[in-house]
This record gives C-alpha cells, sequence and structure tokens, in this order.
C-alpha cells in the first residue's frame, strides 16, 4: 500500500522555498515498509513535563504516539524508548557546553524516566544515550539490524534536536524514515516547523500518524511479519 507523500498547506513564500529545494534536486520520497520499528525519542519527564527547566507540554504528542504505538504492536512491530541520563559528576561533553540544561538529566532524576504516559510495556527495549542521536554511542543500530527492521518511524523530542538527530542517523544507517508530525514536539513552533521542512526536504518522509497507522493496519490484514522482540535495559 503505497503512502502518498505531501506537504501541508503552504503560503506563497513557503511553495517559492519548496520549488527552490526541488530545483535542486530535494524532496524525494520513501516507499514504506514491511518490517517497521518505531522510535520514541526522550518522551522523558525531563522534556515532557511543563515545570521541568528544559520541558515544555507535549501531551497531545504522547496521546497521538500512543495511537501510532498500538498499531505498531498489532503486527508485532519493536517499539524503542529513549532517554538522556548522566552519571555524576556529569562528565564534561562538548555537547552540554551548548546546551547547559541537559546537564541535569542525571541519573535517579525523575527527569530521566519515561513519561508515564507513554504507552511503554516490560519489553520495550529502551535506549539510554548521552548525545542527541539514538543511534550515537548505543546499540540501537545493531537491534534494528537483526530483527531486519527495513523502515522506522521516529516520534518524540524535541523536533529540531533530538528527533531531527535520530532521523538523521536513521536515513543515513539506510532506513527509510518517517516522522508523524503529530508526535513530534518541540518547545517553540518556529524550530518545529523548520525542522519538519528540513527533514521532509532532504532526510524522512514527514507524513501522518493517520497515514501511517493505516499501513500498519494493511500489513495486519495482508501480512502479518514475524514477531519482533525488543529487550528491556
Amino acid at each position: 500500500m503505497p503512502i502518498e507523500v505531501g506537504p501541508p498547506d503552504q503560503s506563497p513564500a513557503e511553495v517559492q522555498v519548496a520549488r527552490t529545494y526541488d530545483e535542486a534536486g530535494f524532496g524525494g520520497s520513501f516507499e514504506p515498509g514491511r518490517r517497521p520499528a518505531v522510535i520514541v525519542v526522550d518522551f522523558s519527564c525531563g522534556f515532557t513535563d511543563p515545570e521541568a527547566p528544559t520541558g515544555a507540554d507535549m501531551g497531545r504528542e504522547i496521546m497521538r504516539t500512543n495511537e501510532l504505538i498500538a498499531a505498531a504492536r498489532g503486527i508485532g512491530a519493536p517499539v524503542i524508548f529513549t532517554t538522556i541520563e548522566y552519571d555524576e559528576p556529569v562528565p564534561d561533553l562538548a555537547w552540554l557546553r551548548k546546551a547547559r540544561g541537559m546537564a541535569a538529566l542525571t541519573k535517579g532524576s525523575s527527569l530521566t524516566e519515561i513519561d508515564p504516559r507513554c504507552d511503554r510495556e516490560e519489553g520495550d527495549l529502551l535506549v539510554v544515550k548521552q548525545h542527541a542521536s539514538a543511534f550515537f554511542g548505543t546499540t540501537l543500530l545493531a537491534s534494528l539490524v537483526s530483527q531486519a527492521v527495513d523502515m522506522v518511524v521516529v516520534c518524540g523530542a524535541t523536533t529540531s534536536g533530538c528527533v531531527r538527530a535520530t532521523a538523521v542517523d536513521a536515513v543515513s544507517s539506510g532506513f527509510p524514515t518517517f516522522v508523524p508530525p503529530e508526535c513530534v514536539a518541540d518547545r517553540a513552533r518556529g524550530p518545529h516547523d523548520a525542522a519538519l521542512f528540513d527533514l521532509r526536504e532532504k532526510y524522512a518522509e514527514v507524513e501522518s500518524a493517520d497515514t501511517l497507522i493505516d499501513h500498519f493496519t494493511h500489513l495486519a490484514a495482508n501480512h502479518h511479519p514475524p514477531s519482533h522482540q525488543g529487550s528491556s535495559r
């Protein structure tokens, strides 16, 4: 079942920008795979609690992600969660000199826990990372390859940060990559929209959660792949 790809309604200026990218050879498309995986990036309390220094209200995006997860579980697709966590004393990482707020995400802090509103099950793989991408310095790539994944759906936070970094590394690792805009969140609208444009033109399909759920439902009805099983941390 092909997924129809198309940008949302655009202003004349946005149309011109899209045309410029198209003329430069960007904006291609991916076909969806038959063995998807869903990566839920950093829907941890440090990002999803508006009272946290690095947090914002992401409740709506969590609920939409849960709908996508339910459809993924219906075909036995792996659902992988990530969180950022540092030992104390916090290491002197170059990234933390730029993103100082991340240093609060220390082991044992409630800020590193996956938001309890997320539909996380005991068998879901939890990737603990120290950098923006869920692939950098982790076993995520090996896990996806071992399960013969041929399509990655990236949800989570933040759109312009860890989601974008993870999506770029996913496509760089050879996976057709899909980002549902209703399932990713950021602290401000401008960076969110800019990141989605960048992802759409260069790295991923920015495709609606409903369309991806329809694809999973189609797979369930026509070809139920062997169950993937992740391992817990």
